[in-house]
Parts: structure tokens; sequence; C-alpha cells
């Protein structure tokens, strides 16, 4: 359902925050759990100075958990169409441009901005933007804001400490709202010992034109039947707080208002003085704290005679409305307990290795969340398996097919490829199994099984920018660099590899599409008509098959298909495929006995420079 129009957060509210903020990100966990909130609050971060996709570890209570760490905001918002809270810890430098981008969102509601500094024509051209689309701003210049046992902004609020003292895991019947992001943890702690608490809490920043001003949050609170009175902390400068008088006079708040507005100390001064925030300056008579605060009262808020009082005072309008029924009392809930990092009897401890495909520790053994009596009871194939483990999905049949296939095809080539060949001589030595494949295994790279990667990355890159086959070709001459997936040592147009075609048959029969195997097959009339022998190889053909495949699933973007490649998860299959051929090659030689393996002397070109030569760089000793 749907939150009412004065509800910026409530206990299912999701943000994003914009800044690679750990420790920002695990105060708002931590508020979270001590809240009861079934789930995170956050939901990504934006690192925009990182590379690809990557995920902050943090805690959730004593669990460790996993966030996502995306590199554009576009990219998180469109993963995460729930979150509909920006939280902007991006430098005053840059903070307008991200602003401005986070505003155009259709699905972000409220847009925090923390930054100092930001000028204030970019801020006016910010809130003219947001009045525009509809859209809230808090800040610049804020800390942030809470609602108790439901969401708050960044470090709002304070340490742990703070949450609890302040009673800041539940709601309480107060909104307050205040200039100073400072004072506001300071204020929620005064509001909890004289009522039953804060129900939402807003610093708007101290800036002369904040996102959001002092009245326009009051009038939330007057909408919100859950706030029974309100307190606000104004301060010497600027006009808003006559806004409010304004409200008051028209009857647009009803509900009670105690304000103090701080900086009545600025009299004792010769001069005019520049307090701490941007807008606290008074520039003129009406602008000091002393005028604002007998305007306050007169228009009928209760403004108390000091700071000192603020408290006093707050604890009787708040005995005077419950005494008339208008508060209930509110039943006393514990907070959940938050391990301590420092505490031996709960410490948290984070993790040294993260897995995301597997879990042994319950009752049976897991892959990517999928029981292994699952996997085997409802027929899972090896596709099946390799799909979950690989992508963490069970990925359509015709995947699986297509990886049980190019496994096949790759399991061997013979004895004389050069993962066979090492396995072959490992094994005549008597070494084991494990040292005969690995011998085999680390042969597999750039010149031997990479092309799949290479092939896949080169061929996609092409097509995206659009080139036809004769540019890529010219393209890559220019380049000096070999075309990946092209060219065969003993195989040509006259004497095809049989692997090649059978993996053709495949796409042509089950793929819809295969834009990138017409895009190669192009490339290959190019590049056999120089030499016979420049054939699309099995390597080639698997890795451009495959992003053929993962296109025609439409679960993957074109971003998540390039870091598929570039992880290299598609020589994983070349891997994974030859490993079935080298532990064939190392039984075979066991079943022969073979003997050491020694390379005959006439297969070896014994080129030896002169001993004068070797010897004259010596001198004489």
């Amino acid at each position: 359902m749907a939150k009412p129009d004065y509800v910026l957060f409530d206990k299912k509210t999701t943000a994003i925050v914009f800044g690679n903020q750990q420790a920002a990100v695990q105060r708002m966990l931590d508020f979270d759990y001590l809240a009861g909130r079934a789930e995170p609050s956050v939901a990504a971060v934006i690192n925009p100075s990182g590379g690809r996709r990557e995920y902050m570890k943090v805690f959730f209570g004593s669990q460790e958990i996993m966030i996502p760490v995306y590199n554009t905001l576009e990219a998180a918002v469109e993963e995460h169409p729930d979150a509909d809270v920006v939280i902007n810890f991006a430098s005053f430098r840059s903070a307008y441009n991200v602003s401005r981008d986070v505003l155009m969102c259709p699905t972000i509601k409220t847009l925090a901005i923390i930054a100092e500094g930001v000028p204030e024509r970019q801020t006016r051209e910010l809130i003219a933007v947001a009045q525009q689309q509809g859209k809230w701003i808090i800040g610049p210049a804020t800390v942030g804001g809470f609602v108790p046992g439901a969401f708050k902004i960044g470090n709002a609020g304070g340490a742990l400490s703070n949450l609890i003292m302040s009673k800041l895991y539940r709601p309480g019947s107060v909104g307050f709202v205040s200039k100073s992001g400072g004072m506001l943890n300071e204020m929620a702690n005064m509001i909890s010992l004289n009522s039953d608490g804060v129900y939402e809490g807003m610093a708007i920043g101290g800036d002369k034109y904040p996102g959001s001003t002092l009245v326009e949050h009051l009038l939330r609170y007057e909408a919100n039947p859950e706030i029974k009175l309100m307190v606000v902390l104004g301060e010497v400068g600027g006009r808003d707080e006559y806004e409010i008088v304004d409200a008051l006079k028209a009857g647009k708040v009803t509900k009670p208002v105690i304000a103090w507005v701080t900086g009545t100390s600025a009299k004792i001064f010769p001069t005019a003085v520049q307090f701490g925030h941007a807008g606290a300056m008074a520039r003129g008579a009406a602008e000091t704290a002393d005028a604002k605060n007998a305007a306050l009262k007169e228009a009928g808020a209760f403004v108390p005679s000091s700071y000192d009082d603020f408290g006093d005072l707050i604890r009787r309008v708040y005995e005077d409305l419950k005494a008339n029924g208008k508060i209930e009392e509110r039943a006393e809930v514990e907070p959940r307990a938050i391990p301590v990092d420092y505490d031996p009897k709960s410490m948290r401890r984070p993790t040294n290795i993260v897995s995301t495909i597997s879990d042994d520790r319950g009752e049976e053994l897991v892959y990517a969340g999928v029981p292994i009596s699952k996997v085997i009871r409802e027929g899972f194939s090896v596709g099946d398996v390799i799909s979950l483990l690989w992508f963490k999905r069970r990925l359509p049949k015709y995947v699986t097919d297509f990886l049980e296939l190019a496994l096949r095809i790759t399991a061997d080539h013979g004895p004389c490829v050069s993962a066979a060949h090492n396995a072959i001589v490992t094994a005549s030595a008597g070494k084991d199994l494990t040292a005969a494949v690995a011998s085999g295994v680390l042969t597999i790279g750039p010149r031997f099984g990479g092309a799949i990667d290479d092939a896949a990355r080169y061929f996609k890159d092409a097509l995206e920018r659009g080139l036809t086959a004769r540019r890529f070709v010219d393209e890559m001459k220019a380049k000096n660099i070999n075309i990946p997936g092209i060219g065969h040592r003993v195989k040509s147009v006259q004497n095809p590899d049989m692997r090649v075609k059978l993996l053709e048959e495949w796409a042509f029969t089950n793929l819809p599409k295969h834009e990138l195997l017409d895009f190669a097959l192009e490339v290959e009339q190019i590049t056999t008509a120089k030499r016979n022998n420049l054939i699309l190889n099995v390597d080639g053909c698997v890795g451009i098959v495959f992003v053929d495949i993962l296109r025609s699933t439409g679960i993957y973007s074109e971003e998540e298909i390039d870091e598929i490649i570039s992880i290299g998860t598609l020589n994983g299959i070349f891997v994974l495929g030859r490993t079935i051929g080298m532990i064939g090659h190392y039984l075979d030689q066991k079943r022969l006995h073979s003997r050491l393996y020694r390379h005959p002397w006439d297969d070896v070109l014994y080129m030896l420079p002169k001993e004068d030569e070797v010897l004259k760089y010596r001198g004489s000793d």
C-alpha cells in the first residue's frame, strides 16, 4: 500500500546511498536491527569511482550480509525500483550534478544532501526541480533525520548508545524539526526525557536556502495522526520561522507547537555575529532570535524563556495533552540487542571469505539456495549444477544443454595438445592424478583455451560499436592483434572442424537470434579469403555462441554479460571440459604402465653459442 503524502519514511523504506560510506551504512543497519526491522534499509550503494559491480560487507545484527555496490546511479535505480530514497554523500563539488540526476529518477521520492558548501544558486535550482517533480529534499548541509522504529538517514541519531538513550528504536508522539544537525541528537534526548519520545526528527540543514523548510515539515506533522505535538528548534538569521507564525495564525497548524530560536546571545555582541551555519546571521532586527521568539509566542506557539527551560516546557505540554486524553500511554518496548564489536561475549567478527554459491553448514548441502536432495531427486542435469554454481540460478534447459554440449566437444583433442601432453608426461613420471591434471591445466591460457573469453569480448565489442566485418578485420590488423577465435593449425575450409559445425548447427536450431555468430561467420569469410585455415575455431565458436545464448535469455543486461566474460566464466567451460580428457590420459598412462618420458634428441634443434663467444665477456682472471 502506498504511503500517505505526509509520510516520507516508514518501516519498509529502503534507500540507495551515494558514496562509499561504509560507516554510515553500518550505522543505518544497526538502527534497523535495533528497531526490529525485518530487512535492512539500505538496498544499494553507489561508488562512482569503482570499477565493475562489487559488494559491501556489513552486519545486520550479528549476521554478516552483502549489499550490492554499483558505479552508476542508473544501474542502482534500475536494479532496486522499490528504493525511494537516495542519501547523497557526494562532495559539494559534485553534489549538484548527482542530486539533479536523482531528482529526475521516477522511483525516487526523497533526496538527502549531506554536503556543506553547495552554492546557493545550485541549491535554488534543485529546489525548483524538486517542486516540478513532486520530490522532497532534506539538506544540503544536513546530518539527515529519523523516524524512530522505522528508518534513519546516514549518521543521524549518533552512536548506538545515543539511539538507545533517546529511545529511537520505537516511535513516540512528538514531531521535531531543526535547522541544526548537531542539535538533532541533543533534542531527541531531551524530548525522550520529557515525553514518550520522538515520532519523527528532521534536520533541514543550516544553509540560507534549505531544500525543505521548517514549516513544510510541520505541515506534514500536522497531517500525521500519530504526531500529537511538535517541537521546533530554529536559529538566528533568515525568515523561515515567520512562515510558521503565518501558518499558526492561518490555522494551518493546530497541534501544539513548542519552539525556540537559538542565537539570543547575539545581542550582547557589538556587531552582527555569524554563527556556524551559512544562514545563521541576522540581517536586520526581524531576523534576530529575540524577534522570532516573540513572534512565535504571539502567534500561539509555546516558547520557553530560555533554552534551559525548553525541556520543562515540553514536559508540561505533553502532560497536559495526556491528561486531556489526547495522548495515550504507549507500552514500552525493549530494543533488539546489537552485538557490540568490542564486547568479547557478543563480538561481531568480519569474515575473510565470502561464498554466495554453496553452503554445507545445515542439515544438507545447498547449491545456490537449492538443497542437494532436490538437485538429485528432481533430476537436475550436470548443466543445471554448473548453472547453479557458476551463475547462481537455474538457467533455461537450452542453456544447460549447450553447457553440456560444450563440455563434450572440448573434453579432449588428442594427446599432442599441451594440456594432454603435460598430463601424460607427469603421469609417466610417477606423479599422482592431481599433479598430472594440475600440470595440464596450467598450460591453459592466452594461446590455448583463452580464446573463448577473448573471442566473446572482441566480437561483442565490435558488434556493439556497429562495425562491419571488414572494418573489424582491418581494425584488428591495424592494432597488430590476431583475431581471437579465428585460425586453426590443421583444420581449414576444405578440412572443416566438425566440432565447430556441431556448435553452429545447435545455435541455428535452438536460438531465435544469433547475431554474434552471424557476425563471426562474416568475419570468417573475409579471413579465409586470405588463408584457408583462418576459420572460426572451436574456442571462438563456444565463446561467441554463449554470448548469443546469454542475450537470448533476457535475464542479463549487456553490462552483466560483459562481467561474465571478464571474470573468465567462458574459459571455465574449456578448463572443465579439458579436465575430463586430462584425467582420461592420466588413467590411460597408468594402465599402460608407461615409463618416464624423455623427449627424443632428433626432435630438438640444438643451437648453442661457440665457446669463445661465451667466455670473452669474462676477461682474464
